[in-house]
């Protein structure tokens, strides 16, 4: 099993016409995540990725005032994100104020339309969005077999304020299904440490690092070529800045950079 890394656009001020040949200059990266819209026009888009050898992963953002607005939002936008022939879609479902009936009527429209389209979606663990917490996703995996995960548990230490190895079976659950992650690290009052090279923030690194880990052991056990990950962490307010002046504590694209270098060496060491 390899490991492929995807830059993420997100906190880059840059175009892209600009960002990617910069991306390309950075070791280890072997494609782009962003949104769909961002991803315009899309033949000079998809024209640029295959000039420096870049896969793709299309983020996409369901929406609408009903459950049956955002199933035809994820339809749209599926097919919409297909034409990039993408190595997988990264999507945030829904809305955590659904009842649990109206999310799993949504993910049973949603799956069939995977099916249908020949899609392969990762469903995002995002705050605000059906999967915000442990809870809800473990029984919506047990109840939809065909529910694969982008696994960002940044999202569930904030929401939890906990680190959550007290979770273990619901995360090893999880992993059983994960398509990607994002590693980012989280603490237990935000998504995301001020800086994960500050030895302040070593065990919520760690911690990360342990359930990423059952995430590399159940793809390698289920036989999988290769596995996805994006170092994504963000720009301001997501990257803490000083009071006042609203400067970063930390440079964006060195701890990207920083983290894509570590789980590499991780992954190869260990998988």
């Amino acid at each position: 099993m390899d490991l492929l890394l995807f830059r993420a656009l997100w906190g880059i001020d840059q175009p892209w016409q600009e960002a990617l040949p910069h991306i390309h200059k950075a070791n280890g990266f072997h494609g782009i995540e962003a949104p769909l819209p961002h991803m315009t026009p899309r033949e000079d888009f998809a024209a640029a990725l295959a000039d420096h050898g870049f896969r793709c992963i299309p983020m996409i953002f369901t929406e609408g005032d009903t459950v049956d607005a955002h199933i035809a939002s994820f339809r749209e936008q599926v097919e919409a994100a297909l034409w990039f022939e993408p190595t997988l879609i990264n999507c945030h479902d829904g809305r955590d104020a659904w009842t649990e009936d109206e999310s799993s009527r949504y993910f049973e429209a949603v799956l069939a339309i995977e099916e249908k389209l020949g899609a392969q979606v990762a469903h995002e663990t995002h705050r605000g969005r059906i999967l915000f917490n442990p809870w809800i996703t473990d029984r919506l995996l047990e109840r939809f077999p065909a529910l694969q995960l982008c696994c960002d548990f940044s999202h569930w230490v904030c929401v939890c304020e906990r680190l959550i190895d007290d979770q273990q079976d619901i995360l090893i659950r999880c992993a059983a299904r994960a398509l990607h992650i994002h590693a980012r690290v989280g603490y237990e009052e935000g998504p995301q440490v001020p800086d994960p090279r500050a030895p302040e923030y070593a065990r919520h690194l760690e911690a990360h690092e342990r359930w990423w880990n059952l995430v590399w052991e159940a793809q390698r056990r289920r036989g999988i070529a290769f596995s996805t990950l994006t170092p994504e962490f963000g720009p301001p307010p997501y990257l803490h800045t000083f009071p006042h002046t609203q400067t970063p504590v930390a440079n964006l694209w060195d701890i990207c950079t920083w983290q894509a270098e570590r789980q590499a060496r991780r992954f190869t060491t260990a998988f």
